[in-house]
């Protein structure tokens, strides 16, 4: 029996042995076959169990690793760092968070697969927090990944808005540092600096001689699609659609960052070329890269497909992914912007508003940007009063001086004077009574006066100056408009306060006469040609004045009456045409022979050598073709014109067109 141990422990070192060379070669998928058969005869060995998860691991089949782990629940406590790391990579990483909680005494790499795994969940809190330890108290070969990490996570802080951080003070002696830094800038909004930073990570790489071509490639098309955003947000899309068409032409393979791309390109296109954009959005919306994007980034890119179901006219489905965003954050105001608008598009005008009407009672803060909202819906539908009424509904608000203009403009355009004076009044009356020194008062007043004063109220325009007076008595312009406003009135009480106006000695001390004087161009070219021209000027002979040039007087046309004897027309007060020698231009007599008919412009009755004498019962006949060039009657008609035939109706008689011999083709 003792022969038979001996050869089973001689029999297990071997395969150790064995395992040994496995795992100095890499032939994992041989060591996981002798671990296994290790542990068929040795169900106890402890080192086989793991060196056969861990080979699983190195293979990349974490399924089968995890199932082994879970397999044994005697040996499981001995792996539960593997375990934790086979969750985080099979993304179960709630999974793996408990795993790593409950373990009592964490050593390093616990805490550093702790700490990955809290930024994978956005904790980034105690993500910080567990770097900042980690940097501090450990000191080995992975330090510059811890540093890396640790920018990672302050960038992180900085732009999901989670808290404001301060540079970690980190060297940027690598890509990945300089990368993370320009997104702590980014979240910063210092964009100029983030892009200084994305073209000094650019030649980081492009100075590691140790990168492929294709590795060149992939770790560059994450620093150019960054640059792509930050031209984007500076408003340099076209530089940044390059920038993206670029990483795009070459596939990356980083499905996360195919989906940022993708996402991006959308929001370029906007409402144009929605096909496109659909096949972009549904590469940025798969299952497979959920789990590489920020919950940020997942909100952002399903905000933009719900705008791009809006604009592809997919009304219901842009409402129920609103409607799904919506429970997840009830808080998230584009949705309610977007749900709103698609609400309108429908004509469902009392939808829209309710909507907006239900979040703002549930956020106080925001019932400017709120109502507002309301009015420009109302707006959009040509409901004045009804934006009017919005505006009104803010409260104290409404009686600041941009929301005064904006209601007095809207009243206006309907031609509504009265509404219009009712909130400026009402307005300057707020002011008295609440914020008597604030210079909103005095503007206000003002506006008022001015507007009372153009629609035809200077009663109430002088009372509104009388109480600005009462506030500055100083104030020159304030009594003269007032002095105006009593003008239209009140003669006499006019009178009385133009007492108060400083003399004119007063208003004209300082003023420089030679200045104005040299400055009278100002007033205009023409005034200044009649001045000029009453002016003289010493000629170069001596004083004597210019002589005046004397007008050539038109002769003008003779009367009708006139009976002067003289080389006079007898038919100068008829129309040219209408003249007896009148002929015309050459183009015009041309212009209508050989036209028409033959014989068109002579009379009928004078080429039918049949008709009658005057007093005769017959009908006229129309001539036939060709009978007008034999009969004498028809030659001497077109020879000699009837009496009081006029010469524009005279026309020479056509030739006779001559007859073709037969049988000749010459």
């Amino acid at each position: 029996m003792a022969h038979k141990g001996a050869d089973r422990t001689a029999e297990l070192t071997a395969w150790y042995a064995e395992l040994n060379r496995c795992g100095q070669k890499q032939e994992y998928e041989k060591a996981i076959k002798l671990a296994g058969r290790i542990l068929h005869h040795f169900p106890k060995e402890v080192k086989a169990y793991q060196c056969r998860v861990v080979s699983f691991m190195l293979e990349d089949k974490f399924e089968e690793a995890l199932a082994a782990i879970v397999k044994d629940k005697e040996k499981a406590e001995t792996v539960t760092f593997e375990r934790a790391y086979c969750e985080y990579r099979l993304n179960r990483t709630e999974d793996a968070l408990a795993t790593l909680r409950s373990v009592q005494d964490p050593d390093v790499r616990t805490k550093e697969l702790l700490a990955q795994v809290m930024y994978r969940l956005e904790d980034y809190e105690d993500c910080y927090e567990l770097y900042k330890d980690l940097i501090k108290n450990t000191e080995d070969d992975f330090e510059a990944e811890r540093c890396t990490n640790m920018a990672a996570v302050v960038a992180a802080l900085q732009m999901w808005g989670v808290r404001d951080m301060d540079d970690a003070g980190l060297e940027e002696d690598s890509y990945e540092v300089c990368y993370n830094n320009a997104c702590h800038q980014i979240g910063k909004g210092r964009l100029d600096a983030a892009l200084e930073k994305l073209k000094k990570a650019e030649e980081y790489l492009r100075g590691d001689t140790d990168l492929t071509e294709e590795e060149l490639e992939e770790e560059l098309a994450i620093i150019r699609v960054q640059m792509g955003y930050i031209l984007q947000r500076k408003g340099r899309t076209e530089e940044a659609s390059q920038l993206y068409n670029l990483v795009q032409k070459n596939r990356p393979s980083d499905t996360g960052l195919g989906a940022v791309l993708s996402n991006n390109l959308v929001t370029i296109n906007k409402d144009q070329n929605v096909f496109d954009s659909k096949r972009k959005m549904k590469s940025a919306t798969g299952e497979s890269v959920r789990t590489k994007l920020s919950s940020y980034q997942k909100k952002k890119i399903a905000v933009n497909q719900c705008l791009l179901h809006m604009h592809s006219n997919q009304g219901e489905q842009c409402l129920k992914q609103a409607g799904e965003l919506l429970k997840e954050d009830p808080e998230l105001l584009t949705c309610i912007l977007i749900s709103a608008a698609q609400h309108v598009k429908d004509k469902n005008l009392d939808k829209a508003v309710a909507l907006i009407q239900e979040y703002a009672e549930r956020h106080q803060d925001q019932q400017i940007s709120l109502q507002l909202m309301k009015v420009q819906i109302y707006l959009s539908q040509g409901k004045v009063y009804a934006a009017c009424d919005a505006l009104k509904a803010l409260g104290d608000l409404q009686y600041r001086p941009g929301m005064v203009s904006a209601l007095v403009t809207l009243y206006m355009s309907q031609e509504d004077t009265t509404a219009a004076s009712d909130v400026l009044i009402g307005a300057v009356n707020w002011y008295k009574k609440n914020k008597p020194k604030s210079p909103e008062l005095t503007v206000l007043t003002q506006n008022n006066s001015a507007f009372q004063m153009k629609h035809g109220n200077p009663q109430v325009a002088a009372q509104m100056l009388e109480d600005q007076r009462k506030r500055n008595p100083k104030d020159p312009v304030i009594l003269a408009q007032l002095i105006s406003a009593y003008s239209h009135f009140d003669t006499a009480k006019a009178k009385e306060i133009s007492k108060d106006l400083p003399p004119v000695s007063e208003i004209a001390k300082g003023v420089d006469v030679a200045s104005l004087e040299t400055t009278f161009s100002t007033l205009g070219p023409k005034y200044m040609k009649k001045t000029q021209k009453g002016e003289t000027s010493p000629s170069s002979a001596g004083d004597a004045p210019l002589k005046k040039k004397k007008k050539k007087k038109k002769k003008g046309k003779l009367p009708k009456s006139n009976i002067e004897v003289g080389d006079l027309d007898a038919e100068r007060w008829l129309p040219r045409r209408e003249r007896s020698y009148f002929r015309g231009k050459r183009k015009d007599k041309r212009k209508d022979i050989g036209k028409g008919t033959q014989g068109a412009g002579i009379v009928a009755a004078d080429l039918d050598a049949s008709k009658p004498s005057p007093g005769g019962s017959s009908d006229p006949s129309s001539p036939r073709p060709g009978s007008s060039s034999s009969t004498p009657s028809a030659a001497a008609s077109t020879a000699s014109p009837q009496p009081g035939t006029g010469p524009r109706q005279q026309k020479p008689a056509q030739a006779q067109k001559k007859k073709k011999k037969k049988g000749s083709k010459w």
